[in-house]
């Protein structure tokens, strides 16, 4: 079968997840709740400043696992705080750049689901295969990435399970999209 016969289902699948994602985000309000203000935000942001270039930052900070066995550190993270934080570039919020790259992103995973598929199927086998395999990969990628977040750093698992049941309705949305326009034999 060629790729190009799956092209179509690509890009709508893409699009179709990108715009249940943006109802997700923007008209339900699950999301909100994953977040919380510093109920001393203004004196962090006046400490911070202009001091810290963007970047991602841990605290303690430890690069050496030998020194992480030593007394002072081990007293550092039993007396916290223990965070990770990370520094954006200053200036206004630009949705527009934010989105075109979540956007990619759809189209990607949609191009990984379709590559699978290429390979896995026949064309005109079962509509719910098609499901099966497209939405099965499109779910692993779109929600159990999320998991690394919350083992390795802190990401509250509420959180976690909110990206994974968001990557369940992406996958499902996905293996539709593939289901309805998989080539005839």
């Amino acid at each position: 079968m060629p790729f190009g016969s799956l092209w179509l289902p690509v890009i709508l699948s893409a699009v179709a997840v990108f715009l249940v994602s943006s109802v997700l985000h923007m008209v339900l309000t699950y999301h909100k709740r994953g977040y919380k203000q510093l109920p001393n935000e203004d004196a962090v942001r006046a400490t911070i400043g202009g001091a810290l270039a963007p970047g991602l930052y841990v605290v303690p900070y430890c690069s050496d696992m030998k020194k992480m066995a030593e007394p002072e550190m081990k007293k550092k993270f039993v007396d916290g705080p223990v965070a990770m934080l990370t520094i954006r570039p200053r200036g206004e919020v630009r949705l527009g750049k934010h989105l075109a790259q979540y956007f990619a992103f759809t189209l990607l995973v949609s191009f990984v689901a379709a590559y699978v598929a290429r390979h896995t199927l026949v064309p005109g086998v079962s509509g719910m295969e098609v499901l099966r395999i497209t939405g099965t990969i499109a779910f692993g990628i779109y929600g159990l990435g999320h998991m690394t977040d919350a083992i390795w750093e802190g990401e509250p698992w509420a959180n976690t399970l909110t990206e994974i049941v968001d990557g369940a309705i992406y996958g499902v949305v996905t293996g539709l999209v593939f289901m309805f326009l998989w080539p005839s034999p």
